[in-house]
C-alpha cells in the first residue's frame, strides 16, 4: 500500500482541531442525555415504557426532510460569514434553550398529557439540534483536503465528543440522588439547565474561531424557489445513489443502533438482573460501567487513529467492529448477581465500536464528498453530513422506539421491582449481548467492498486540484 505524506498546508492547528471538538461534544451531549432522560418518563412520570419509546422516536421521523433540506441550504449559502458559521451558532444557542426547557415539567398531569408535551417538545428541540449539528459536520469534511489528517481531525473530534460520555451514564444516578433532588422529575428540571447552558457554550466557538475553504458570497446559483426544489431534489438523489456513501450509511446504521438499542437495555439489566432491582446501587454501576467505557474509548480512538493511517481506514474499522463483538459477547458471562464488579470487564471491548465508527466514518465521508465532486462538478458537503448523521439519529429513534417494545416482549414490569420473571431477565440479558454482535457483524460485511484507498483518494484529490487550477 501507497502511503503519502501531509503537507503542512494541509494540517489543521491542534488548537483548532479542539474547537472544532467541542461541537462534537455538544452533540454527544445532548444526543445521549435525551436518550437517557426519556427513562424519567417511565420511571418519573409512570408512562408505559412503549409511549415513551414513541416520545422519544417519532420526532426524528422528522429529520429524513430537516436535516438534508438543512445540509442543502447550508450548502447553498453565500455570506460575508461563510456557508456555515451563522447557522453553527444560532443553532447551538436555540438547542440549548429548548433543550432546558422541554424538561420544566408539570407534574399532576395524565399520561397523554405527557405524550403530547414531550412529544411537541421533542420535536421543537430536534429542529435546533439540526440547525446546528448540520452545517457542523459539513465544516469538518472541508477543514482540510488531506486523506490523513482527515482522520486525524476526526480522531480529535471524537476524543473530545467522547468525552461527554464519562458525564452522561452518571446522569441518572444524578437525577435519582435524595440528596441533590427530590425525586427524578425536579432531578430531570434541574440537569437540563446545566446541560442546555454547557450546549451554548461549546457550542458557538466553532462558529467564532474556524474559518470555511469554500466559504463565498458570491451567487448561490439559486434563481427561485421552484429552482431551489429542483436542485434539492437533484442532489439529495444523486447523494442516496452514490454506493460507497450507502455502504457507509448501512454500516453505521447497524453499528450504532446495536449499540443505542441496548443503551438503555444495559441500564435495566444492571439493576434488575445484577443488583436485584435495587436502583440506587445499579445506577452507581451504570455510571461506573459507561465512565471506563468512555475513557477506554478514548485510549481506543488513538490507537484505532494510528492503525488508520497504516493499514488504511476500511480495515481499521473492520478491526475495531471486531472487538467490540467481542465485549458485547462478554456481557452474557460477566453480568452476573454472583460477581457485580465484573459488570466492568466487557466495558474496554464496547469501546472500540464507537471509538472506530465515528473516527473512520466522518473521515471516509468527507473522502466520499471529494469522490462526488469529481463525477458532478459540485461539493455537497452538508447533503453528505445531513443524510449520514440522519441515518445515525435514525437508528437512535429505532433503538429507543424498538427499547421500549422490546422491555415489554421480554415480560419486564417496572411494579415488580427486583422480582421480575426468570424469563424476563433471560430475554433482556438475550437481548443486551447478542443483538449489536449480530448487528455489527452485517456491518462489517457492508463496508468489505468500500472502494475508496488511500491512493485512490489520493488520486480524486490532484483531479480535482487540476480541475480548479490549484
Amino acid at each position: 500500500m501507497e502511503h503519502y505524506a501531509t503537507a503542512p498546508q494541509d494540517r489543521i492547528p491542534f488548537p483548532k482541531k479542539v474547537i472544532y471538538g467541542f461541537g462534537a461534544f455538544v452533540n454527544n451531549m445532548l444526543a445521549d442525555a435525551i436518550g437517557r432522560m426519556v427513562i424519567v418518563l417511565n420511571l418519573g412520570l409512570g408512562m408505559n415504557p412503549a409511549l415513551a419509546g414513541l416520545v422519544a422516536a417519532l420526532p426524528r421521523l422528522t429529520d429524513a426532510l430537516t436535516d438534508p433540506a438543512m445540509g442543502f441550504i447550508s450548502d447553498k449559502t453565500r455570506s460575508r460569514w461563510g456557508r456555515r458559521r451563522p447557522y453553527i451558532f444560532v443553532g447551538a444557542i436555540a438547542a440549548g434553550i429548548t433543550f432546558a426547557l422541554i424538561w420544566q415539567t408539570p407534574i399532576g398531569k395524565t399520561e397523554m398529557y405527557y405524550f403530547g408535551y414531550f412529544l411537541a417538545g421533542f420535536f421543537l428541540f430536534y429542529l435546533a439540534y439540526t440547525v446546528f449539528v448540520t452545517p457542523w459536520i459539513a465544516l469538518g469534511y472541508e477543514l482540510t483536503p488531506d486523506y490523513h489528517e482527515r482522520t486525524r481531525l476526526m480522531g480529535v473530534q471524537n476524543i473530545i465528543g467522547t468525552s461527554a460520555y464519562m458525564i452522561t451514564p452518571y446522569l441518572l444516578a444524578i437525577m435519582t440522588s435524595k440528596r441533590l433532588f427530590e425525586n427524578q422529575v425536579d432531578g430531570a428540571a434541574g440537569l437540563a439547565i446545566v446541560i442546555g447552558v454547557v450546549a451554548i457554550v461549546l457550542g458557538v466557538l466553532p462558529a467564532i474561531f474556524l474559518r470555511e475553504r469554500f466559504a463565498d458570497d458570491g451567487d448561490s446559483g439559486i434563481s427561485s424557489f421552484t429552482d431551489g426544489v429542483r436542485q434539492f431534489l437533484k442532489g439529495f438523489l444523486i447523494t442516496l445513489k452514490f454506493k460507497p456513501f450507502l455502504k457507509l450509511c448501512v454500516a453505521t446504521f447497524l453499528v450504532f443502533n446495536g449499540f443505542i438499542l441496548i443503551a438503555a437495555f444495559q441500564s435495566y439489566v444492571i439493576i434488575y438482573f445484577v443488583f436485584a432491582g435495587d436502583a440506587d446501587a445499579g445506577a452507581d454501576w451504570v455510571g461506573h460501567t459507561g465512565l471506563l467505557q468512555t475513557v477506554s474509548g478514548l485510549v481506543a480512538i488513538v490507537i484505532i487513529t494510528w492503525v488508520a493511517t497504516k493499514i488504511g481506514k476500511r480495515r481499521a474499522f473492520f478491526i475495531s467492529t471486531g472487538i467490540s463483538m467481542i465485549g458485547y459477547a462478554l456481557k452474557w458471562f460477566c453480568y452476573t448477581p454472583d460477581n457485580p464488579w465484573l459488570v466492568l470487564l466487557p466495558a474496554p471491548f464496547l469501546a472500540f465500536g464507537l471509538a472506530g465508527l465515528f473516527t473512520l466514518m466522518s473521515s471516509m465521508v468527507a473522502d466520499v464528498v471529494d469522490f462526488d465532486e469529481l463525477n458532478t462538478g459540485e461539493r455537497r458537503e452538508g447533503m453528505y453530513g445531513s443524510i449520514f448523521w440522519w441515518v445515525v439519529k435514525l437508528g437512535q429513534s429505532v433503538a429507543i422506539a424498538g427499547g421500549g417494545f422490546l422491555l415489554n416482549i421480554t415480560g419486564f414490569d417496572v411494579a415488580l421491582g427486583g422480582e421480575q420473571t426468570e424469563e424476563a431477565l433471560t430475554l433482556m440479558r438475550l437481548c443486551d449481548a447478542f443483538i449489536p454482535v449480530a448487528a455489527s457483524a452485517i456491518a462489517i460485511w457492508a463496508v468489505a467492498s468500500y472502494s475508496i484507498t488511500e491512493e485512490k483518494a489520493h488520486e480524486i484529490r490532484m483531479l480535482l486540484e487540476e480541475r480548479r487550477g490549484k
